[in-house]
């Protein structure tokens, strides 16, 4: 087995979700491209002492199932998969698909019914349990992200086993002017807008929930947000890619999308209320992702990015706002993406992608790349 596999494993049951000895671990696999990592999970659990628990699916069938599944049958494996849930301490999920699309022809009400029904599922796993999710490296990321298999996970095994403590001790400053921060601007290419995120907790993410990590976030007061945001990162959301996302805001609400398929971004905006107004305020700063690959466990840890989120906000981050909508978008401010600025109560603590203030600088690229 590839070292790098192992000391991934290693830093995902150790470090991402601190297992100890008696915990019981779900190790959710779906596709079977994910199988070395999810043997190299099982040894490293039981290596901690841990009772790992094995649920293996493939996102073919994942869509099989979607197409005829009644919403009594969604309720009771929601019902199912709660009660499981609830016995475990800690959760891994692997991704391993190898169709980006799959779901693309599932219709768009069906998907929304079981979003719905599994949200307490998402809700019980995120607010209690330990849990880490990530992408495995196959040919379809590689190809996403143009890139050939080989240098696509050396590219891999770099960002997902960063040095995150280093990135964890440069991310407390930044972590410290969010929470003392009030007015949020931000200006870029047809984007001009603000909002408020005073009391409302930031929270850093260094490796923790997500693999590959890097961002800090929080969420905008829920009536706070005025101006308009165009996002210029693909994003696939319910089975379908949507590009140059456009959201005009008045009063922290939704009130004009826009995009290359305005029926179902409307569809997905009337989900609930709550997907009209935003439940996350992030910026990424992983040092070694620079560009999207339509995966957003990767884009939205993009440096020099942000991501400004329609949807359900999280609990530590709490604004008030709850839907079954939780989509997050991306907008790149470095220059090759027509760059941008980011103010904090006037001033512009992160220009064209680089932060600016000194307590911020450990947390630009270079900070890492040098020691490289």
């Amino acid at each position: 087995m590839d070292d790098r596999i192992k000391t991934l494993a290693k830093n995902l049951t150790g470090y991402s979700v601190n297992l100890q000895e008696g915990d019981n671990v779900l190790l959710d696999i779906s596709g079977h491209d994910a199988l070395p990592l999810a043997e190299a999970l099982l040894e490293a659990s039981y290596d901690l002492g841990a009772n790992p628990y094995l649920q293996l699916s493939e996102p073919r069938l994942t869509r099989a199932y979607l197409k005829g599944a009644r919403e009594s049958q969604m309720l009771d494996l929601a019902d199912l998969e709660l009660a499981r849930m609830k016995k475990m301490d800690a959760y891994i999920a692997v991704r391993a698909g190898d169709n980006s699309a799959e779901l693309a022809d599932v219709d768009q009400a069906q998907l929304a019914r079981y979003a719905k029904a599994m949200s307490p599922v998402l809700r019980d796993r995120v607010d209690r349990s330990r849990w880490v999710i990530l992408r495995y490296p196959n040919g379809a990321m590689a190809q996403s992200a143009n890139m050939s298999t080989a240098a696509f996970e050396d590219f891999y095994f770099q960002v997902c086993n960063l040095n995150y403590s280093q990135l964890s001790t440069a991310m407390d400053a930044l972590v410290q002017r969010m929470n003392q921060t009030d007015q949020v601007r931000l200006v870029a290419p047809g984007t001009d807008i603000a909002f408020s995120i005073k009391g409302i907790d930031a929270v850093k993410c260094a490796g923790e929930c997500n693999i590959p990590d890097g961002e800090v976030y929080t969420a905008p007061v829920k009536d706070s947000a005025n101006g308009v945001i165009r996002y210029n990162v693909p994003s696939r959301y319910r089975g379908t890619t949507f590009e140059n996302v456009t959201l005009t805001f008045k009063n922290g609400r939704i009130v004009h999308a826009d995009g290359n398929h305005p029926d179902l971004l409307e569809a997905i905006f009337n989900t609930d209320e709550g997907a009209r107004y935003l439940g996350e305020f992030a910026l990424g700063c992983n040092p070694f992702i620079l560009n999207p690959m339509n995966d957003i466990l990767f884009d939205e840890k993009i440096a020099g990015s942000i991501h400004l989120t329609p949807g359900s906000a999280y609990d530590d981050a709490f604004n008030g706002n709850k839907s079954d909508v939780h989509w997050d978008l991306v907008l790149i401010m470095r220059p090759e993406w027509g760059g941008g600025d980011i103010y904090f109560d006037g001033e512009c603590i992160r220009h064209d992608g680089l932060f600016l203030p000194e307590d911020l600088l450990p947390l630009n690229p270079d900070a890492f790349t040098k020691k490289e």
